[in-house]
Order: structure tokens, then C-alpha cells, then sequence
């Protein structure tokens, strides 16, 4: 029998919270079909608060077909918007969700989707993530949350919450691998075209990025960091670099960077090492000198550390599509 997906549908909508989720059970309803599963996959149903056309924060005018009191969903998604925050303050759409979400069998945040399920207390004691330009906002106004400011996607029980935009795709497609397992997973990242299919626990963006955004004045040295990760990048080093005494740089860089400098280079060499190891680099000795970490087992301390997994079942995880 085949999952109903409610999309729960309000003006200001981010279209790609809606269309990116929607395309990948779509896509994997098509490959059932063609696999004489017509019984299985997903039906999708647009529902809002009040029935009819919905414009999107893009433009694009989507129509909710239904009320969301009138839908039974074994999954309820809810996508994110500029204005989410906005949103989860109206008490009628806190009413509908809540009730939805509680005749619902599993419940999906897209991005700022977040704060309409915390809203409604479906995220109060558990692991949430959501964009993170807003991941510090959603901590602030629930503190009963556990905010998990760059993962990808987290499901905690039967709620999951993605970060920004394209991560609906991710959790969609880690639903999807829950229940027809981890072939049709990978079938449909390659009929999307998906460059890879991200773990949940990936950062949402790189070190360098992060603190290029908010910290113009290291842009330059970051850039030299990345290019010289086999280089010794101690506070002495990176301090000479930046034209600082390396007292000064030491209060300095983590006040603009949000990271000590160890930390933020080690983030660095984390990124580099994890793009070596989806490019097929190896051995992992290789990987550790290239990325900068000097040895293999210094690698693995830090793959564990900041990722949760040692870079093994990391490249296990990246290479299940060539194996099947």
C-alpha cells in the first residue's frame, strides 16, 4: 500500500522545501511501478490550512488540494520560509500541524520547518537541525531543543528535520532507504542525477566557507590555509601569515570564526580528507598526508571526533552505489 505524503503548504514557502522531497518519492514510486511494485511507494497530497492556491517565496503559485484536518499522512512534511519564525507564532497553524502531526505515522522539517514543529512542541528533549543561519535563532527560543547547527539532516523517533533547502532531498532520500532499503536509495540519487547521497551527520557547509561568509578580514589567509594544509598551521605560523602577533591572532580569529584556529584547521583538513576519500584516493595513509593530518592514525582520531565515523565507513558509505 502506498504512503501518503502530505505536504502541508503556507504563503511564503520555499518551492524546493516542496519539490525537491516530492521528486525523490516520485521517483521512487516510478521505480516500484516498473518493478511490478505498483502497490508500494508514496502518494502525495498538498494540504494547508485553508484549501486553494499558495504562492511560494519564489513565485511559483502551488494549490493545496485539501485542508490539513481533512488528511491522514504517514508522512508530514513541512517545508521552510524567510518568515517560518513568523509563522509558528499563529496559533492556528500550530493547531493543524500539531493535530496532523499527531495522526501522522513519521514527521519531516524542511529547513526553517523547524520552528513550526518546535512550535508545537514535537521537537521538546530531541535532536533537531535546521538551516544553519537560523540554527542559533531555533536554539534561542527552545531550549528544550538540542539544536545540531550544521547536520544535514537528524531524525530523532519519528521526527526528522533537515537543514537548509536542498538537505529535504537527503532526508527524503534516507526515507526512502528506511523503507525499500539501500538499492532504491541509490537508484534514485543516479535517475536525479545527485552528485553523491550526503550522511546526516555531514557538515551542511564547509569550515572555509562558514568563516569566509563572516570573517572578510582571514578570507585571504583561509584561502592560503587550503592551499597549504600539508604546511605546520600553528598560531605562530598562521599569526606571521596575517601580519598579528600570535597572541592578537589567538583572541582574534576565533571572536571573527566562531573555532579556536586548531579546530578550524582541523575542520579544513576534515573537508579535504573527505573529498580525497569520495574521489577514490588511496590508501588512507595517502589521504592523511594530502588532507595534512601527517599520519593515518591522527586521520581516523579526527574523522571520529567531528564526524562520528572512523573514514572507512566513510568511504563504505560513498561506495555502495559502485557496489551495487
Amino acid at each position: 500500500m502506498k504512503q501518503r505524503v502530505v505536504f502541508f503548504l503556507y504563503p511564503g514557502i520555499v518551492s524546493l522545501d516542496v519539490s525537491g522531497p516530492l521528486e525523490v518519492f516520485a521517483t521512487a514510486t516510478e521505480i516500484l511501478v516498473r518493478n511490478n511494485k505498483k502497490e508500494q511507494g508514496y502518494e502525495p497530497v498538498f494540504a494547508a490550512c485553508a484549501a486553494g492556491p499558495v504562492r511560494t517565496s519564489s513565485g511559483l503559485v502551488l494549490t493545496a488540494e485539501s485542508t490539513l484536518d481533512r488528511v491522514v499522512a504517514d508522512i508530514l512534511v513541512v517545508p521552510g520560509a524567510q518568515d517560518a519564525e513568523t509563522v509558528a507564532k499563529n496559533p492556528h497553524v500550530v493547531e493543524q500541524v500539531g493535530a496532523a502531526a499527531a495522526r501522522a505515522a513519521r514527521v519531516a522539517g524542511v529547513c526553517s520547518g523547524a520552528f513550526i514543529l518546535a512550535a508545537c512542541g514535537l521537537l521538546h528533549g530531541k535532536r533537531a537541525a535546521t538551516h544553519w543561519l537560523v540554527a542559533k535563532r531555533l536554539a534561542e527560543l527552545y531550549p528544550q531543543t538540542v539544536v545540531e547547527p550544521d547536520a544535514i539532516y537528524v531524525r530523532d523517533g519519528r521526527v526528522s528535520t533537515s537543514g537548509g533547502v536542498t538537505a529535504g532531498i537527503d532526508l527524503a532520500l534516507d526515507m526512502v532507504e528506511e523503507d525499500h532499503g539501500d538499492r532504491l536509495a541509490l537508484e534514485v540519487a543516479r535517475v536525479l542525477l545527485l552528485y553523491r547521497r550526503r550522511p546526516g551527520n555531514q557538515s551542511q557547509y564547509s569550515s572555509a566557507l562558514a568563516a569566509q561568509v563572516s570573517a572578510g578580514r582571514f578570507a585571504p589567509l583561509i584561502r592560503w590555509m587550503e592551499a597549504n594544509l600539508d604546511h605546520a598551521l600553528t598560531v605562530e605560523n598562521l599569526a606571521e601569515m596575517a601580519h598579528m602577533s600570535p597572541r592578537s591572532f589567538a583572541r582574534v580569529f576565533p571572536a571573527a570564526t566562531g573555532s579556536s584556529p586548531a579546530r578550524f584547521v582541523e575542520g579544513l583538513r576534515i573537508t579535504r580528507a573527505r573529498e580525497l576519500i569520495e574521489a577514490g584516493t588511496e590508501p588512507f595513509a595517502l589521504v592523511a598526508q594530502q588532507a595534512g593530518f601527517g599520519c593515518e592514525e591522527r586521520l581516523r582520531n579526527a574523522f571520529i571526533r567531528r564526524l562520528g565515523l572512523s573514514p572507512h565507513q566513510y568511504r563504505c558509505h560513498f561506495c555502495k552505489g559502485e557496489r551495487t
